[in-house]
């Protein structure tokens, strides 16, 4: 189990950076986006390839902080009954809730989502508007962003189950539960 647990903490830290990443890459995006509108509205002048960048920025924070959302706790939830059980309850919902739900359809999304991107990469696809970006980029990140996510749902899994066997005590951030 220890084997694992180290896993998981490896897992971790490259949710941890990838989060790093994503936050300056929103900052990007935002100043992007000011200095688009402002080119167009300013200076009349309006670049697809600068519209299409907003939009893959705006698409890579959503695939590859999912992940990180999931490893800090940051995702949605509903908290009315879940907040209430015992750290032990928490960790038995989260432990088969990821086995029987986000692991299945985070390999399913890879499964199905791995033709459609490689054929993009083959025949390098690319914007059908003028001026444009490659496309391919973005459906590669697609599979890059879901396996992030599967390898993050592995590590709660494994923290989950670590726990539940009494032999790693969850930290805050790690769905909230602490004993």
């Amino acid at each position: 189990m220890r084997t694992l647990l180290a896993l998981a903490k490896g897992i971790d830290a490259l949710s941890e950076g990838v989060g790093r990443v994503i936050a300056w890459l929103a900052l990007l995006m935002a100043l992007l986006s000011a200095g688009n509108a402002l080119m167009r509205y300013g200076f009349s002048y309006s670049s697809n390839a600068y519209l299409e960048a907003q939009w893959y920025m705006f698409s890579l924070i959503f695939l590859l902080g999912g992940a990180y959302a999931l490893k800090r706790n940051a995702h949605v939830r509903i908290d009315l009954i879940y907040g209430r059980l015992t750290p032990r309850a928490r960790a038995w919902i989260d432990l088969l809730g990821t086995v029987l739900f986000l692991i299945p359809m985070a390999l399913g999304v890879l499964y199905l989502a791995w033709p459609w991107a490689m054929s993009s990469l083959a025949v390098r696809e690319a914007s059908p508007d003028v001026g444009g970006l490659p496309r391919w980029p973005i459906k590669l990140a697609l599979l890059v962003g879901f396996a992030l996510l599967a390898l993050q749902a592995l590590s709660e899994l494994i923290k989950r189950l670590a726990f539940l066997l009494g032999l790693h005590l969850l930290e805050e951030g790690e769905k909230g539960v602490v004993e």
